[in-house]
């Protein structure tokens, strides 16, 4: 890649005025497909200049990438970050950026894993979620007695992603973060499940995960067998320790790379 162009701050949806980067190679007269680099932070946190360093990744790799902003508590909570996506994804397919507008993925790690499975329930799309925030409803019904708790988050937006979450289970932090995007809508906990709404037109699936870290190893194990049931094609990978998202993101890079190439 000799001509790397990144448009910073470019809206895609006028109405909650969110923004979204954009990365692609200028020596390409057309990406061969667009892939959503959605950044994580348990939706009370995070911004899109966190999925940089993936982002020119997935340039050097041949595709456009679009890196959002998205709304995120205090100032809205579920369904809101989903809603952005599916302004997002809209935006992008009506767009006339320099892409394969018939091959579009979506990329996400810890709560940006959750909102890439959702696309691909949605529309289609293949997807990797690296720890994503997929068991919801289960999970909390089988850990009412565990007490929440924030923790210290400070310094989040200066620490790259590979070096936060990466010490383990940490049940507090994860049920305060989970039911911090509900706002006290308990109703609503089944409903966020995606495990729940897969189909057989759901898009094909990377999962992956570790096997000692704070987010649990059931959210890809039930969907895995969801996904199973009804025949859609996916690939998981559970690696050792407690590495969580993108700190495992160099030993799962070839594997991510394959599966955009055979799937998008």
């Amino acid at each position: 890649m000799t001509n790397l162009v990144i448009k910073k701050d470019v809206e895609y949806d006028s109405i909650n005025h969110q923004l979204t980067d954009i990365y692609y190679d200028a020596e390409k007269a057309q990406s061969k497909g667009a892939i959503i680099d959605i950044h994580g932070g348990g939706w009370f946190r995070g911004n899109k200049s966190k999925d940089a360093d993936a982002s020119i990744r997935f340039v050097e790799a041949g595709y456009l990438v679009v890196t959002p902003e998205y709304r995120i508590t205090p100032k809205a909570f579920y369904p809101a970050p989903l809603e952005d996506m599916d302004h997002l994804y809209e935006w992008l397919k009506k767009s006339d950026l320099p892409f394969n507008h018939d091959h579009i993925g979506a990329f996400g790690s810890s709560a940006g894993g959750n909102m890439t499975v959702e696309l691909a329930i949605k529309y289609g799309i293949p997807i990797v979620s690296l720890s994503g925030i997929l068991d919801i409803d289960k999970w909390l019904g089988e850990h009412e007695d565990v007490v929440a708790a924030e923790g210290d988050t400070s310094g989040f937006n200066s620490t790259a992603s590979a070096n936060i979450n990466q010490t383990g289970a940490n049940d507090p932090f994860y049920k305060w973060f989970v039911t911090n995007y509900f706002n006290g809508r308990t109703d609503q906990y089944a409903e966020a499940t995606p495990v729940h709404r897969v189909t057989d037109k759901t898009g094909q699936m990377y999962l992956a995960n570790s096997l000692n870290e704070f987010v649990p190893t059931s959210g890809v194990l039930d969907m895995a067998q969801a996904l199973t049931k009804h025949q859609i094609p996916y690939r998981t990978r559970m690696m050792p320790g407690s590495r969580h998202a993108k700190g495992y993101l160099d030993d799962v890079w070839d594997d991510i790379e394959g599966f955009f190439d055979q799937t998008i």
